[in-house]
């Protein structure tokens, strides 16, 4: 047996030197982050910014409310493990934030860091080509009434197959896994179609990869950076096995549509223009069509479009939904008769028909979905940005951001600022319907009121994120939610619950009770 060590092997004693030389240099090395407090970091300790970082991990809530009112006329450093590190800007500099050009502060940077889309996304050419949010802001937005139609039908569907038609007695229903399932095969009735929209496999693939990527990319960040390449391969797999299964069935509807564009485009005796698919994967193959860029309307760039898509909508929509639903259920039944109300009324007026119109009439449906997103915001910072200025930025406070930085304003505490919402922590459902109330009362103008609104966003309300870059979705995303809400309400009875299940916070996010169940019961009279 050898009795060699270490110091007898030189190639192995340079790797080693070499392997601590550049752990204690990503240890030690000067930080490019600004001289400011560092959150949950204590006073002359080592590597403050690390320990804070996982201090904070552990009780982020305490974290983002330290920084809001520690720090609330300056700037600080947010550490979250498993989420970038932030300067987190006061809340008198969030407008600031919104309106710098994005040659200043770029959004789509930050997305795809934070979410390491060049990891968790198969094709990271889908987030930095995205021609799909033209389609969504434009195409998509301006056919929202003409979408509730097939909306309500395809919710109507769901609900009553997972919910049950029994009106005898109430039934535990698990809520998270059947409103995850239901804006699935709504929002798909929208993207792809009947039938893919119904098949299961498909959803299941879909509503996989939307959680996925949130996981995937909070792993990826507790990793540290120069292991990331090699372990990105495992964390990744179930991104990729999903990516493939949804791609795999959804393939040849996709090949069907070239087919049928080309015949259409070539023989001019085809005008079959009437038969032509009405949703977003026909309005990004149009786009891709016009496009000069080949990439655009190869069949898995359109499959990936769609798969993207329904990470977005699945994912934040399903939380909403399923937040909503259990204040409801944990409050009180006036509420919820309340609500009912409102909504047959307005349906009476516009003849039984589930429309835009109708949707826009109840204030008091609008508000509950308002409130709950108050009460439960998913992200606790808001308007999060990257410094691409290569001379940097500084802040209105003084603060100098150099280049890179990651920097964001506060959501969570600011949804729980008594001095903005009069009991924070209270579900008050009709709170903003109220206040449209009132400010019809003054004699306020219709926009005024209209501020009141979901859809509408504010420093004050960044649950669809503020300003250019708020979400180009979320006018088709409230009138889902609010028609999912409304035919639940009317078509349903609730057994109230004494308390309302606790939500889940895992990192920068807050998460639903995933298995939290409700007991309901068809409503036989309506």
């Amino acid at each position: 047996m050898s009795d060699r060590t270490i110091w007898d092997r030189p190639a192995v004693l340079a790797t080693a030197l070499i392997l601590v030389a550049y752990v204690l240099y990503q240890l030690l090395r000067p930080s490019k982050l600004p001289k400011i407090p560092i959150v949950g970091a204590k006073p002359g300790e080592f590597f403050p910014l690390t320990r804070a970082r996982w201090r904070n991990f552990m009780d982020p809530k305490a974290a983002t409310e330290t920084a809001y009112n520690q720090y609330s006329d300056r700037a600080c450093i947010l550490p979250i493990a498993g989420a970038l590190t932030f300067v987190h800007l006061p809340h008198n500099e969030l407008q600031w934030l919104i309106d710098r050009p994005d040659t200043d502060m770029d959004v789509r940077a930050q997305i795809v860091e934070s979410l390491q889309l060049n990891r968790t996304l198969m094709d990271p050419d889908l987030a930095h080509k995205p021609a799909h949010i033209s389609v969504i802001s434009g195409r998509l937005t301006r056919e929202i009434g003409n979408l509730v139609p097939d909306l309500m039908d395809e919710i109507q569907y769901s609900i009553d197959t997972l919910w049950g038609m029994d009106g005898e007695k109430h039934h535990p229903i698990c809520l998270f896994d059947t409103m995850s399932r239901t804006i699935g095969q709504a929002t798909n009735r929208v993207f792809v179609g009947l039938p893919l929209c119904r098949d299961s496999a498909l959803l299941a693939a879909a509503m996989a990869f939307s959680l996925d990527v949130p996981t995937a990319s909070t792993l990826l960040h507790m990793v540290w950076q120069p292991l990331r390449p090699l372990l990105t391969p495992f964390i990744t797999l179930p991104n990729r096995i999903h990516t493939n299964r949804f791609f795999r069935l959804v393939r040849p509807e996709i090949r069907r549509r070239l087919k049928d564009y080309d015949a259409r485009r070539t023989d001019s005796s085809i005008k079959d223009v009437e038969n032509v698919p009405h949703d977003f994967l026909q309005w990004s193959l149009d786009q891709a069509m016009s496009s000069d860029d080949p990439y655009y309307g190869k069949v898995d760039t359109l499959a990936g479009r769609v798969l993207l898509n329904n990470f977005t909508s699945i994912h934040t929509s399903s939380f909403a939904i399923t937040h909503a639903i259990l204040d409801l259920v944990s409050s009180k039944q006036e509420y919820i008769d309340e609500l009912r109300d409102e909504i047959t009324s307005v349906l009476a007026e516009h003849g039984g028909q589930w429309n835009k119109g109708a949707l826009a009439a109840m204030p008091k449906l609008d508000s509950v979905m308002r409130e709950s997103a108050r009460l439960n915001s998913f992200v606790v910072t808001a308007t999060n940005r990257k410094v691409v200025n290569p001379k940097g930025i500084t802040t209105p406070s003084g603060t100098e951001l150099p280049p890179g930085t990651m920097v964001c304003g506060p959501s969570f505490p600011v949804f729980h600022d008594p001095v903005i919402y009069p009991e924070p922590y209270t579900f008050k459902p009709f709170r903003f319907a109220e206040n449209r109330t009132a400010l019809e009362e003054k004699g306020e103008s219709l926009v005024q009121r209209a501020r009141q609104g979901l859809i509408t966003t504010s420093p004050d309300f960044v649950a669809f994120g503020h300003g250019r870059h708020a979400c180009v979705g979320r006018f088709f995303a409230a009138n889902l939610l609010k028609l999912i809400l409304a035919y639940t309400i009317l078509n349903y009875d609730f057994e109230i619950q004494e308390k309302r299940p606790e939500n889940v916070w895992f990192g920068t996010n807050r998460m639903p009770p995933m298995k939290a169940a409700i007991s309901v019961k068809r409503r036989m009279e309506i």
